[in-house]
């Protein structure tokens, strides 16, 4: 179940108030105060492996994911491909990577925040770094070896 966003630009009682009323509805929501906040992720999305069907929260590869129906390129890192793998060894760290961005995507709530200078990827993607609690997921996944911080281009993995 995706949670819902509320985009509200109201009084703090106004929002205690839509919360409280929230609450009492068990309705899950994350506030944001200004349209130009950053998003974040409700703790009831649930992401699994991208299939043919599925594409609203899933998990395309170690760095792209479908967020309420729309398609993040994790800005800050590369990982090995997995549709396209040039070598077994790039198709198995992948693999990895994959898993692991499922593992942290659902480990709680995170932050979407643009990444400097550019919306979108030539593949139309939004370009997004991923956040949890002050700390790139991206940089976790390059911490770990399944992943290299963005240099501006790909770099082979064979």
């Amino acid at each position: 179940m995706t949670g819902f966003r509320i985009v509200c630009r109201r009084s703090s009682s106004t929002l205690i108030k839509i919360a409280a009323l929230a609450a009492m509805l068990v309705i899950p929501i994350v506030v944001i105060e200004t349209a130009e906040a950053a998003q974040q992720t409700s703790a009831q999305s649930v992401f699994r492996k991208c299939t043919n069907r599925t594409r609203v929260d899933c998990v395309v590869d170690g760095d792209t994911l479908w967020l309420r129906g729309e398609k993040i390129r994790v800005a800050d890192i590369d990982t090995p491909e997995i549709s396209q793998p040039k070598c077994a060894s790039e198709l198995a760290l992948g693999n990895r990577a994959t898993q692991r961005l499922i593992d942290l995507v659902n480990d709680g709530p995170f932050e979407l925040q643009a990444w400097p200078g550019r919306d979108e990827d030539r593949y139309g993607r939004k370009l997004r770094v991923l956040v949890r609690n002050g700390r790139s997921l991206g940089d976790i996944l390059v911490s770990e070896g399944l992943a290299r911080t963005w240099s501006g281009r790909r770099e082979p993995w064979c």
